[in-house]
């Protein structure tokens, strides 16, 4: 990813970009508003991690600038403060997310990645399939065939991540980070069950092998027509 990081706290800005460049991103730092707000509506990134209290505009201007110009990059809004009001104001003006300080650099990429793969999502057709096997997310209705499968809520949400890979490997962490609300608090290992049961579901009675394992990876779906 293309990833924007508005941080006036010069050693926290550096192992953003440190951090982040390792993980195989490419940052730009700004470390005041008016810097940070003439890269974010100069530049093309996926992402923007952005302070609320900085030198020049605020976080909170530079956010709203963006929404006002239609610009909807993902926004991670980062403060110091704790207050529901401060981040109220935050997402008001329409950021996406926000971690307050101090916070753990894991959880800052898996937020990171949850903010981009929702961008993506929201591009995907309404109707996913593979082989005979259809996924309407929005009428959360799922079948093989004509035959209707029933499906929990997340048993629908792992299997949209996985058929909208279109055959790729998705990683377990890709899927607790858009499928589950706090993925950092839950043990990846947990995506193995729903497999486990979407398989019963929407394989085994069909005689289909759809759902296949990745080693290392994760998953990545094969139509299986039989």
């Amino acid at each position: 990813m293309h990833i924007l990081v508005v941080e006036d706290e010069e050693g926290l800005a550096d192992s953003l970009r440190r951090g982040l460049a390792a993980e195989g991103h490419w940052v730009d730092v700004a470390r005041d508003g008016h810097r940070g707000l003439e890269l974010a509506l100069a530049g093309a990134y996926d992402a923007i991690v952005l302070d609320v209290m900085l030198p020049g505009p605020s976080g909170y201007e530079i956010c709203g600038r963006l929404r006002r110009r239609d610009d909807w990059t993902p926004v991670l809004m980062l403060t110091a403060k704790d207050g529901e009001y401060d981040v109220a104001e935050g997402l008001d003006a329409g950021a996406d997310d926000y971690l307050t300080k101090p916070f753990s650099f894991v959880v800052l990429l898996a937020r990171l990645r949850a903010l981009t793969r929702r961008g993506r999502a929201a591009e995907r057709p309404r109707t996913l399939q593979s082989g005979d096997l259809t996924l309407d997310a929005d009428a959360r209705r799922c079948r093989r065939g004509d035959t209707e499968i029933e499906l929990t809520a997340r048993e629908l949400g792992v299997l949209r991540c996985l058929m909208a890979g279109e055959g790729q490997a998705v990683a377990k962490r890709d899927i607790l980070d858009e499928v589950w609300d706090s993925p950092a608090d839950v043990d990846p290992n947990i995506v193995e069950v729903y497999v486990s049961s979407l398989r019963k579901k929407v394989d085994v009675p069909f005689g289909r092998h759809s759902i296949r394992t990745v080693h290392g990876t994760g998953y990545r779906m094969a139509p299986d027509d039989g």
